[in-house]
Protein backbone atom coordinates (compact mmCIF):
# COMPACT_ATOMS: atom_id res chain seq x y z
CA UNK A 1 0.00 0.00 0.00
CA UNK A 2 1.65 3.00 -1.02
CA UNK A 3 -0.12 5.59 1.60
CA UNK A 4 0.20 3.99 4.97
CA UNK A 5 1.71 1.68 7.27
CA UNK A 6 0.85 -0.86 9.65
CA UNK A 7 2.78 -0.35 12.89
CA UNK A 8 5.38 -3.19 12.34
CA UNK A 9 6.61 -1.19 9.81
CA UNK A 10 7.05 1.99 11.36
CA UNK A 11 9.82 2.79 14.31
CA UNK A 12 10.92 6.28 15.70
CA UNK A 13 12.49 7.51 12.82
CA UNK A 14 9.04 7.48 11.01
CA UNK A 15 7.87 10.92 12.45
CA UNK A 16 7.92 12.30 9.02
CA UNK A 17 5.77 9.95 7.43
CA UNK A 18 3.73 8.82 10.28
CA UNK A 19 3.67 11.69 12.91
CA UNK A 20 4.92 12.01 16.08
CA UNK A 21 2.23 9.94 17.38
CA UNK A 22 2.41 7.42 14.88
CA UNK A 23 5.83 7.13 14.89
CA UNK A 24 5.93 6.31 18.70
CA UNK A 25 2.96 3.73 18.60
CA UNK A 26 5.22 1.92 15.49
CA UNK A 27 8.03 2.27 18.03
CA UNK A 28 6.61 0.53 21.21
CA UNK A 29 4.95 -2.23 19.12
CA UNK A 30 8.53 -3.46 17.74
CA UNK A 31 9.44 -3.30 21.58
CA UNK A 32 7.35 -5.69 22.46
CA UNK A 33 5.32 -3.01 24.41
CA UNK A 34 1.42 -3.65 24.83
CA UNK A 35 0.07 -1.61 22.36
CA UNK A 36 -3.66 -2.07 20.35
CA UNK A 37 -2.68 -3.14 16.80
CA UNK A 38 -3.43 -0.37 14.02
CA UNK A 39 -2.20 1.37 10.78
CA UNK A 40 -1.23 4.29 9.84
CA UNK A 41 -2.72 6.67 7.06
CA UNK A 42 0.95 8.52 5.81
CA UNK A 43 1.20 12.74 5.41
CA UNK A 44 1.96 11.76 2.23
CA UNK A 45 -1.51 10.88 1.84
CA UNK A 46 -2.96 13.94 2.86
CA UNK A 47 0.10 16.22 1.00
CA UNK A 48 -1.32 14.42 -2.38
CA UNK A 49 -4.74 15.38 -1.05
CA UNK A 50 -3.61 19.04 -0.74
CA UNK A 51 -1.75 19.03 -3.94
CA UNK A 52 -4.76 17.10 -6.25
CA UNK A 53 -7.54 19.22 -4.66
CA UNK A 54 -5.18 22.36 -5.15
CA UNK A 55 -5.67 23.68 -1.73
CA UNK A 56 -2.10 24.68 -1.00
CA UNK A 57 -2.26 28.04 -2.11
CA UNK A 58 -5.30 28.91 -0.59
CA UNK A 59 -3.77 27.49 3.19
CA UNK A 60 -0.56 29.34 2.57
CA UNK A 61 -3.14 32.70 1.89
CA UNK A 62 -5.31 32.15 4.85
CA UNK A 63 -2.20 31.11 7.44
CA UNK A 64 -0.33 34.78 6.37
CA UNK A 65 -3.82 36.67 6.58
CA UNK A 66 -3.74 35.49 10.26
CA UNK A 67 -3.46 37.86 13.10
CA UNK A 68 -2.92 35.67 16.32
CA UNK A 69 -4.01 38.55 18.38
CA UNK A 70 -7.40 38.80 16.72
CA UNK A 71 -9.56 35.71 17.09
CA UNK A 72 -11.78 36.54 15.04
CA UNK A 73 -9.31 36.34 12.16
CA UNK A 74 -8.15 32.94 13.58
CA UNK A 75 -11.55 31.60 13.60
CA UNK A 76 -12.26 32.95 10.01
CA UNK A 77 -9.47 31.06 8.69
CA UNK A 78 -10.30 28.22 10.83
CA UNK A 79 -13.66 27.80 9.78
CA UNK A 80 -12.61 28.52 5.98
CA UNK A 81 -9.76 25.95 5.64
CA UNK A 82 -11.69 23.04 7.83
CA UNK A 83 -14.48 23.43 5.58
CA UNK A 84 -13.14 23.04 2.11
CA UNK A 85 -11.13 19.57 3.34
CA UNK A 86 -13.64 18.19 5.02
CA UNK A 87 -16.12 19.10 1.88
CA UNK A 88 -13.73 17.40 -1.09
CA UNK A 89 -14.18 14.04 -2.11
CA UNK A 90 -11.54 11.79 -1.02
CA UNK A 91 -9.12 9.76 -4.35
CA UNK A 92 -10.83 6.62 -5.17
CA UNK A 93 -7.25 4.90 -4.79
CA UNK A 94 -6.78 6.38 -1.29
CA UNK A 95 -10.39 5.43 0.33
CA UNK A 96 -9.53 2.04 -1.26
CA UNK A 97 -6.40 1.84 0.82
CA UNK A 98 -7.67 2.39 3.96
CA UNK A 99 -11.00 0.09 3.90
CA UNK A 100 -8.73 -2.34 2.83
CA UNK A 101 -6.55 -2.06 6.00
CA UNK A 102 -9.42 -1.26 7.98
CA UNK A 103 -11.03 -5.15 7.07
CA UNK A 104 -7.37 -6.60 7.36
CA UNK A 105 -7.27 -4.97 10.87
CA UNK A 106 -10.87 -7.12 11.61
CA UNK A 107 -11.89 -4.15 14.69
CA UNK A 108 -15.19 -3.71 15.37
CA UNK A 109 -14.43 0.06 16.55
CA UNK A 110 -11.43 2.26 16.15
CA UNK A 111 -9.93 5.00 17.17
CA UNK A 112 -9.09 7.73 14.99
CA UNK A 113 -5.91 10.22 16.05
CA UNK A 114 -4.04 12.87 13.92
CA UNK A 115 -0.56 12.77 14.40
CA UNK A 116 1.06 16.21 13.07
CA UNK A 117 4.58 15.77 11.33
CA UNK A 118 6.26 18.53 13.53
CA UNK A 119 5.05 16.52 16.88
CA UNK A 120 6.33 15.50 20.20
CA UNK A 121 9.89 17.05 20.36
CA UNK A 122 12.06 17.81 23.61
CA UNK A 123 10.92 21.36 23.09
CA UNK A 124 7.14 20.63 21.84
CA UNK A 125 4.45 18.83 21.68
CA UNK A 126 0.97 19.01 19.62
CA UNK A 127 -0.72 16.98 22.26
CA UNK A 128 -4.10 18.26 22.49
CA UNK A 129 -4.07 20.63 19.34
CA UNK A 130 -5.43 18.14 17.16
CA UNK A 131 -8.50 16.12 16.92
CA UNK A 132 -8.75 12.16 17.94
CA UNK A 133 -12.72 10.33 17.49
CA UNK A 134 -13.26 7.51 19.44
CA UNK A 135 -15.63 4.47 18.24
CA UNK A 136 -14.80 4.66 14.75
CA UNK A 137 -16.91 2.26 12.08
CA UNK A 138 -16.58 1.84 8.82
CA UNK A 139 -19.44 3.92 7.79
CA UNK A 140 -17.81 7.23 8.93
CA UNK A 141 -13.41 6.09 9.10
CA UNK A 142 -13.12 8.40 5.67
CA UNK A 143 -15.16 11.12 7.41
CA UNK A 144 -13.16 11.10 10.50
CA UNK A 145 -9.56 10.81 8.42
CA UNK A 146 -10.55 14.05 6.70
CA UNK A 147 -11.57 15.68 10.30
CA UNK A 148 -8.37 14.76 11.29
CA UNK A 149 -6.67 15.73 8.32
CA UNK A 150 -9.04 19.80 8.97
CA UNK A 151 -8.03 19.57 12.51
CA UNK A 152 -4.63 21.06 11.23
CA UNK A 153 -6.32 23.91 11.12
CA UNK A 154 -8.41 23.92 14.16
CA UNK A 155 -8.05 27.91 15.35
CA UNK A 156 -5.58 25.96 18.59
CA UNK A 157 -3.28 24.16 16.32
CA UNK A 158 -3.14 27.85 14.41
CA UNK A 159 -2.19 29.52 17.53
CA UNK A 160 0.31 27.03 17.81
CA UNK A 161 1.82 27.34 14.81
CA UNK A 162 2.42 31.10 15.60
CA UNK A 163 3.88 29.90 19.34
CA UNK A 164 6.88 27.69 17.93
CA UNK A 165 7.50 29.77 15.16
CA UNK A 166 5.45 27.24 12.48
CA UNK A 167 3.69 29.61 10.56
CA UNK A 168 5.67 29.09 7.79
CA UNK A 169 6.66 26.15 7.77
CA UNK A 170 5.55 22.78 5.96
CA UNK A 171 3.35 21.09 8.84
CA UNK A 172 1.61 17.72 7.26
CA UNK A 173 -0.93 15.38 9.35
CA UNK A 174 -0.96 11.88 9.62
CA UNK A 175 -3.72 9.70 10.96
CA UNK A 176 -3.35 6.83 13.23
CA UNK A 177 -6.03 4.44 12.91
CA UNK A 178 -5.97 2.13 16.21
CA UNK A 179 -8.21 -1.01 17.57
CA UNK A 180 -10.26 0.63 20.17
CA UNK A 181 -9.77 -0.67 23.51
CA UNK A 182 -13.45 -0.05 25.40
CA UNK A 183 -11.13 0.64 28.57
CA UNK A 184 -12.45 -0.28 32.11
CA UNK A 185 -10.08 2.80 33.70
CA UNK A 186 -7.55 4.49 31.73
CA UNK A 187 -5.22 7.34 32.78
CA UNK A 188 -2.12 8.95 32.04
CA UNK A 189 1.40 8.29 33.52
CA UNK A 190 4.46 10.89 33.90
CA UNK A 191 7.59 8.68 34.14
CA UNK A 192 9.10 12.00 35.96
CA UNK A 193 7.32 14.29 38.73
CA UNK A 194 6.02 17.02 36.08
CA UNK A 195 6.14 19.41 39.21
CA UNK A 196 8.74 18.65 41.62
CA UNK A 197 10.59 17.17 38.80
CA UNK A 198 11.95 14.35 41.10
CA UNK A 199 13.39 11.89 38.80
CA UNK A 200 12.88 8.87 41.11
CA UNK A 201 8.93 9.44 41.12
CA UNK A 202 6.37 8.77 38.86
CA UNK A 203 3.00 10.09 38.40
CA UNK A 204 0.17 8.15 37.48
CA UNK A 205 -3.69 8.93 37.15
CA UNK A 206 -6.61 6.91 36.58
CA UNK A 207 -9.98 7.35 36.02
CA UNK A 208 -12.68 5.18 34.98
CA UNK A 209 -14.08 4.82 31.46
CA UNK A 210 -12.66 5.99 28.16
CA UNK A 211 -9.13 8.22 28.19
CA UNK A 212 -9.89 11.37 26.03
CA UNK A 213 -12.35 12.21 29.20
CA UNK A 214 -8.92 12.30 31.67
CA UNK A 215 -6.88 13.64 28.89
CA UNK A 216 -9.43 16.36 28.33
CA UNK A 217 -9.48 17.28 32.24
CA UNK A 218 -13.38 16.57 32.31
CA UNK A 219 -13.52 14.59 35.02
CA UNK A 220 -11.31 14.33 38.29
CA UNK A 221 -8.60 10.96 38.26
CA UNK A 222 -6.88 9.50 40.81
CA UNK A 223 -3.28 10.46 41.70
CA UNK A 224 -0.86 7.77 42.58
CA UNK A 225 3.10 8.53 43.75
CA UNK A 226 5.57 5.78 43.26
CA UNK A 227 8.85 5.22 43.90
CA UNK A 228 10.43 4.27 40.51
CA UNK A 229 13.55 2.74 42.35
CA UNK A 230 12.25 0.55 44.47
CA UNK A 231 8.49 -0.08 42.84
CA UNK A 232 6.96 1.37 45.88
CA UNK A 233 4.09 3.01 46.16
CA UNK A 234 4.59 6.59 48.06
CA UNK A 235 1.09 8.61 47.99
CA UNK A 236 -2.51 7.58 46.88
CA UNK A 237 -4.93 11.15 46.17
CA UNK A 238 -8.39 8.72 45.26
CA UNK A 239 -10.68 11.58 42.81
CA UNK A 240 -14.21 12.39 43.03
CA UNK A 241 -15.02 11.04 39.79
CA UNK A 242 -18.74 11.46 39.24
CA UNK A 243 -19.39 10.20 35.63
CA UNK A 244 -17.46 8.17 33.17
CA UNK A 245 -17.13 7.96 29.61
CA UNK A 246 -18.05 4.97 27.43
CA UNK A 247 -19.10 3.67 23.83
CA UNK A 248 -22.76 4.73 23.39
CA UNK A 249 -25.43 1.88 23.28
CA UNK A 250 -26.12 1.30 19.67
CA UNK A 251 -29.99 2.18 20.60
CA UNK A 252 -29.32 5.59 21.94
CA UNK A 253 -26.12 6.77 20.60
CA UNK A 254 -26.23 10.45 21.99
CA UNK A 255 -22.73 13.11 21.62
CA UNK A 256 -20.62 12.62 24.56
CA UNK A 257 -18.88 15.82 24.99
CA UNK A 258 -19.94 18.97 24.26
CA UNK A 259 -16.56 20.78 23.57
CA UNK A 260 -15.85 21.77 27.29
CA UNK A 261 -12.95 24.30 26.59
CA UNK A 262 -11.38 20.90 24.44
CA UNK A 263 -11.11 20.14 20.85
CA UNK A 264 -12.43 16.85 20.95
CA UNK A 265 -14.90 15.83 18.86
CA UNK A 266 -16.70 12.53 20.18
CA UNK A 267 -19.80 15.24 19.77
CA UNK A 268 -19.93 14.82 16.48
CA UNK A 269 -19.85 11.33 16.20
CA UNK A 270 -22.77 10.13 18.57
CA UNK A 271 -20.69 6.93 19.90
CA UNK A 272 -20.14 7.91 23.12
CA UNK A 273 -22.03 8.65 25.93
CA UNK A 274 -21.40 9.80 29.60
CA UNK A 275 -22.30 7.34 33.15
CA UNK A 276 -23.31 9.16 36.20
CA UNK A 277 -21.11 6.81 38.99
CA UNK A 278 -22.85 7.55 41.90
CA UNK A 279 -20.66 6.49 44.90
CA UNK A 280 -18.70 4.24 43.16
CA UNK A 281 -16.88 7.07 42.03
CA UNK A 282 -15.35 7.79 45.00
CA UNK A 283 -13.24 4.61 45.26
CA UNK A 284 -9.77 3.73 44.32
CA UNK A 285 -9.34 2.86 40.44
CA UNK A 286 -6.94 0.87 40.41
CA UNK A 287 -5.15 -1.35 43.26
CA UNK A 288 -1.78 -1.11 44.52
CA UNK A 289 -0.62 -4.36 42.83
CA UNK A 290 -2.23 -2.88 39.55
CA UNK A 291 -0.33 0.29 40.05
CA UNK A 292 3.09 -1.13 40.58
CA UNK A 293 2.57 -3.45 37.05
CA UNK A 294 1.65 -0.51 35.31
CA UNK A 295 4.73 1.99 37.03
CA UNK A 296 6.97 -1.15 35.70
CA UNK A 297 5.56 -0.92 32.22
CA UNK A 298 5.84 2.90 32.25
CA UNK A 299 9.53 2.47 33.18
CA UNK A 300 10.54 0.17 30.71
CA UNK A 301 9.01 2.61 28.14
CA UNK A 302 11.19 5.50 29.60
CA UNK A 303 14.07 3.29 29.81
CA UNK A 304 13.86 1.94 26.11
CA UNK A 305 13.60 6.12 24.74
CA UNK A 306 16.33 6.80 27.30
CA UNK A 307 13.69 10.27 28.34
CA UNK A 308 11.38 11.19 30.37
CA UNK A 309 7.89 9.58 29.05
CA UNK A 310 4.27 11.09 29.08
CA UNK A 311 2.02 8.04 28.42
CA UNK A 312 -1.35 7.25 28.00
CA UNK A 313 -2.52 3.87 29.02
CA UNK A 314 -5.76 2.00 29.20
CA UNK A 315 -6.88 -1.14 30.95
CA UNK A 316 -9.33 -3.47 29.84
CA UNK A 317 -10.27 -7.27 30.52
CA UNK A 318 -7.34 -7.41 33.54
CA UNK A 319 -4.55 -6.25 30.74
CA UNK A 320 -2.77 -3.16 30.64
CA UNK A 321 -2.36 -1.22 27.04
CA UNK A 322 -0.46 1.71 25.98
CA UNK A 323 -2.02 4.10 23.65
CA UNK A 324 0.07 6.97 23.17
CA UNK A 325 3.80 7.63 24.71
CA UNK A 326 5.71 11.89 24.23
CA UNK A 327 8.56 13.10 25.68
CA UNK A 328 7.74 15.41 28.94
CA UNK A 329 8.01 19.17 27.31
CA UNK A 330 7.73 20.74 30.76
CA UNK A 331 10.54 19.87 32.49
CA UNK A 332 13.57 22.00 33.24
Amino acid sequence: MAFLLFFKDINKESVAEAGGKGASLGEMTNASISVPPGFVVLASAFDRFIEESRLKEEITARLASVNPNDMASVERASRMLRDVIQSTPMPEDLTKEIVTAYTQLDAEYVAVRSSATAEDSSSASWAGELETYLNTTHENLIERVRQCWSSLFTPRAIFYRHEKGLIDAHVSVAVVVQTMVQSEISGIAFTVHPVTEDRNQMIIEAAYGLGEAIVGGLVTPDSYVVNKKEMSLIDVSIGEQTRKLTRAKLKDQVPAIQNQATNMSEEASGSNEWINLGSEGSKQKLTGQQIITLAALCKKIEDHYGFPCDIEWAYANNQFYITQSRPITTLK
